[in-house]
Order: C-alpha cells, then sequence, then structure tokens
C-alpha cells in the first residue's frame, strides 16, 4: 500500500514540476494576452477578469507579480517550441512552416518584454531563463531552418541560435514605436537567411 502511495506522490510531483494544469494553463493564456495589450505591469484584476475568476484565485496560483511573469514566460516557450513541429507538418513547404513560426516567435517576444524589470535584479533567475528559452527554441528553430534550407537547396549561411539573437535584436524598441515594422523587417532576414548567401561579402576587393 506504501508503495502505490509512493508512486501516486512522485506522479504528482511530476505533474507540479512538469506543464501547467490546464486551470494554470487558461490563467497563464489571459495573463499573456493582458501582457501583450498592456505590459507586464498590468493589473491584477485585468489579468482575472480577461480569465473569468477572481483575484485570489490569481494570487493562489501566483503569490507574486514575478512568478507569475516567469510562468507566463515558460507557457509561452513551451507554446512556441510545441508549434514548430506541428506547422511543419501543417504547411504546404517548410518555408511556410518557418514563416509562420518565427512570426508567432516575434509574438512572443512581445510578451518577453519587460521581464528583466519583474524579475527585480534577479540575475540568477534571468540567466536560468535565458538558458531554459535558448535550450527549447534553439533546436527547433534549427530543425524548421535546415528543412526550408534543404528545400531551397541553399546551404546554411548562419546557425539557428544567430538567427534567433539577429530576431531579438530587430525586435528592440518594437513594443513602443508604433510606426517600427519588426515583423517586416524579421521576415527580410528570413528571405536573406534563405538565400543561402556565404559569410563573406567581398565589396569592392574585400571581403567583409
Amino acid at each position: 500500500m506504501s508503495e502505490v502511495h509512493s508512486d501516486e506522490s512522485h506522479s504528482a510531483q511530476t505533474q507540479h514540476v512538469g506543464r501547467p494544469r490546464r486551470s494554470q494553463q487558461a490563467l497563464l493564456d489571459a495573463a499573456a494576452a493582458v501582457f501583450v495589450t498592456s505590459g507586464v505591469e498590468a493589473p491584477v484584476r485585468e489579468i482575472a477578469a480577461k480569465a473569468g475568476v477572481g483575484v485570489g484565485t490569481i494570487y493562489r496560483h501566483f503569490p507574486t507579480r514575478s512568478e507569475l511573469v516567469v510562468a507566463v514566460y515558460r507557457h509561452q516557450v513551451e507554446a512556441c517550441a510545441d508549434a514548430g513541429p506541428r506547422l511543419l507538418a501543417e504547411r504546404p513547404t517548410p518555408e511556410e512552416a518557418l514563416r509562420a513560426w518565427v512570426a508567432l516567435f516575434v509574438e512572443f517576444l512581445v510578451t518577453k518584454h519587460g521581464l528583466a524589470g519583474a524579475l527585480q535584479g534577479d540575475s540568477a533567475g534571468s540567466d536560468a531563463l535565458h538558458t531554459y528559452f535558448v535550450g527549447r527554441l534553439v533546436p527547433v528553430c534549427g530543425e524548421l531552418l535546415e528543412a526550408a534550407l534543404q528545400a531551397a537547396g541553399s546551404a546554411p549561411p548562419v546557425d539557428a541560435y544567430n538567427v534567433l539573437k539577429g530576431i531579438g535584436n530587430l525586435c528592440v524598441g518594437a513594443a513602443s514605436d508604433a510606426r517600427y515594422d519588426a515583423s517586416g523587417l524579421v521576415q527580410l532576414l528570413i528571405s536573406g537567411v534563405l538565400s543561402g548567401q556565404p559569410r563573406g561579402i567581398t565589396i569592392g576587393g574585400c571581403s567583409t
């Protein structure tokens, strides 16, 4: 009997540290949507209203704002990671799958805006999230990029890590400047990557 209880306890612990339960997922989806429109400093009551629950429910699951923001971040990373293989299977071409995934990634970066401030100087926590982010999304981007380049008959001019890094840099400031079309520039970046241009470009006899 004790063995059965131990197995059940282990299963419950595994569920807790893995993906969020369905009730938490609904809260995280609502919080992510609010963060996109109102930022990570949005009032908790706005998130509760979006989720259709009371404010107390939010605090019961996430006692502090930083816990909520980190949970949303991880939830969005998982959603973005899961979308890669699905898009590759569903879209007519690997290039369309890559471009659709990149668009999701750009949207995710908007949610990520303000994360550092929400962590209130927790550099260790920020580093851990960055490691988690890289570990989950670089392989997904790499799979999509490899498939798209193979279909285009192009050699990879840059790796997935640098593609994501470049996208992130293009998105800096996009949330605060309505005239800045980060999504369009990111798609132009993808066009350049898929062209398979060599790393060094010769200009006036000089290689850059």
